[in-house]
Parts: structure tokens; C-alpha cells; sequence
């Protein structure tokens, strides 16, 4: 069982004396990455989540990256901060890309609006409808950019 955070009295830094670990889970698909994290993601965990969103960047056009946050049982302000370095590198790389939430806890939401990053990221309730939705508008935009050979 999990215990509170505790503030360590030497950096000052909260973070959890017996948590679950920071599971991360990625599946590429021909439109988009899901990024998958479950446990706990503190500042500990930062330095893998950032480094797994760094892998996977280039694995879809734009990127599209689907973060399903679901089973996250505790994060801090370190979720925050990669989602707001993933938003400000796709500006920086001329703003192609988009972010999708996939279920987040109304905590997180609560948080993303506070930091006036909520409006910048898309919500999902499915990421099977999610990917889908992006696989139909991805054939839509290859049938659109292709002339008609028939004549």
C-alpha cells in the first residue's frame, strides 16, 4: 500500500517513501504514439518519462502524441512539466504537432487549467476511438492529396 508523500529534508523535495513504481508503456501506430504511465510519477520518475517521450518523438508526424495517464496513482508537478516541454518543442518546431489526454483524472485537469496549459492539449475518453479518428483523418488527407487517375 502506498503512503503519503513525505518532503525530504534535504532537497526539499516531496516524494513517496514506498510507492509503486513508474510503469511507461509506448505502441507506435501509423498516426500517432501512445504513451501509456501508470504507479507513480514524481520527480524521480521525470528523468524516464522525459526521456521516453525524446524516443518516441519522431514516431509520428507532427508528432501526435496520445498520453493515457489513467493509471497514474500520484503524480506532481513533474507530469506537468513534460507535458509543458513536449507543448512548447512542438511550437519551437513550428507547431505541427498535437497533444492528446486520454481519461485524465479530473485532478490533472484541474492543474492543467490552473497552469493555462488545458486549453493547449486535446481530451479523449477511448485511445482505440482516439487512434481511429486520427487513421480516418490520416486516410481522408492522403485521398484528398492524391489526384483522381481516373479519366
Amino acid at each position: 500500500m502506498s503512503s503519503s508523500p513525505v518532503k525530504s529534508p534535504s532537497t526539499g523535495q516531496w516524494h513517496r517513501v514506498d510507492g509503486k513504481p513508474l510503469r511507461i508503456e509506448t505502441t507506435r501506430h501509423l498516426a500517432c504514439t501512445v504513451v501509456r504511465a501508470g504507479g507513480e510519477l514524481d520527480h524521480a520518475g521525470r528523468v524516464r518519462f522525459s526521456a521516453c517521450v525524446n524516443a518516441v518523438w519522431n514516431w509520428s508526424v507532427g508528432p501526435v502524441l496520445l498520453f493515457d495517464l489513467a493509471d497514474l496513482e500520484f503524480f506532481d508537478s513533474s507530469a506537468i512539466g513534460v507535458i509543458a516541454m513536449a507543448l512548447q518543442r512542438m511550437e519551437e518546431e513550428g507547431g505541427g504537432g498535437r497533444i492528446i489526454l486520454i481519461r485524465p483524472s479530473a485532478h490533472l485537469l484541474t492543474v492543467l487549467r490552473l497552469t493555462d496549459l488545458l486549453s493547449r492539449v486535446e481530451l479523449r475518453d477511448s485511445v482505440e476511438e482516439t487512434i481511429a479518428e486520427l487513421m480516418t483523418d490520416a486516410d481522408r488527407s492522403v485521398a484528398m492529396s492524391c489526384p483522381d487517375r481516373r479519366a
